[in-house]
């Protein structure tokens, strides 16, 4: 496939993870050689290091099982064995010999840190630097802006989750069309070969929803899209333990979320709302009437 590059700027550092660090899939904390680089990525968001230099990395173009997702006591996980095979294929791939994981999703690993180097366009509105994640050497200095063209983005870790299809592919508007469909086709490689998610995804199929546990059971709970099982989780949330009815989700997506995108291939028209893709039967299933490849979010 060939198309026009997208520059992007490059910076050079370890990702360490520890000190209460719970990488998921998509999300781990990086430290650049030099922490001022921090100031050259663009974006909403200002992206505001620890004492040590380290920020979340949140990965580009992708969207991993959730391992831990809510504030304290709320906290909820899709089933586990995929959201942690994704964990640890991206610490795995960078690096890290041995991964531990606790209880609380904390995780402590052999070596301490590794070298590596990140592509980002800029941070998002939460101040997470978006970014695609190499592993060693970088191809160029750091602080310097270079074309991301497909033999550099095939050695990220973003492209390898999606290959062996441990991420669903999930794009914002700011993301190139050349690099949009190169993500695509790694993804539905691992469709076609029903490999990590795609073995039991129930996004387009149906899921059915009796309570938080039909979608968190380690066993038996449905995989779905992670921002569809947000979503859900949120409105159950709301709606209380008593009731998990969900005659009123797509009303909660409409009134609740603000989501905004296109879908591919007529990318004009902007969608406010997930309900627009989303039903809902009698028998409280829920689905979405479009693959995640079609969606293009607009940025926050």
């Amino acid at each position: 496939m060939t198309g026009v590059a997208m520059s992007m700027l490059l910076i050079r550092g370890k990702f360490k993870v520890e000190g209460g660090a719970k990488p998921d899939g998509d999300t781990l904390p990086f430290i650049p050689d030099n922490v001022a680089d921090w100031k050259l990525v663009p974006g909403q968001g200002q992206i505001v290091p620890k004492a040590d230099g380290r920020a979340s990395i949140r990965l580009e173009g992708i969207d991993a099982l959730e391992t831990h997702y809510g504030e304290k006591q709320h906290v909820e996980h899709q089933p586990r064995g995929l959201a942690h095979e994704a964990a640890d294929e991206l610490l795995k791939f960078l690096g890290f010999d041995t991964v531990l994981r606790a209880d609380d999703e904390t995780v402590a690993t052999t070596p301490d840190s590794v070298p590596g180097w990140i592509l980002t366009r800029g941070a998002d509105a939460f101040g997470r630097c978006v970014a695609f994640v190499g592993k060693g050497t970088p191809p160029v200095y750091s602080g310097y802006w270079i074309d991301v063209d497909d033999d550099l983005l095939k050695r990220t870790a973003n492209h390898r989750l999606l290959l062996l299809g441990l991420a669903y592919p999930t794009f914002y508007s700011g993301l190139p069309v050349y690099l949009r469909e190169l993500l695509t086709e790694a993804s539905e490689k691992a469709r076609a070969s029903a490999k990590g998610v795609w073995k039991v995804d129930k996004t387009l199929d149906g899921a059915k929803v009796t309570g938080m546990t039909s979608l968190t059971d380690d066993t038996t709970g449905a995989v779905i899209l992670p921002k569809l099982f947000r979503r859900l989780k949120d409105y159950l949330e709301f709606m209380g333990a008593d009731d998990s009815s969900l005659a009123c989700f797509r009303a909660f997506l409409a009134g609740a979320a603000d989501d905004e995108y296109r879908l591919l291939p007529d990318s004009e028209t902007l969608h406010r709302g997930l309900h627009h893709i989303v039903e809902v039967t009698a028998d409280n299933t829920v689905k979405m009437t479009r693959p995640a490849r079609e969606i293009v979010f607009k940025e926050k």
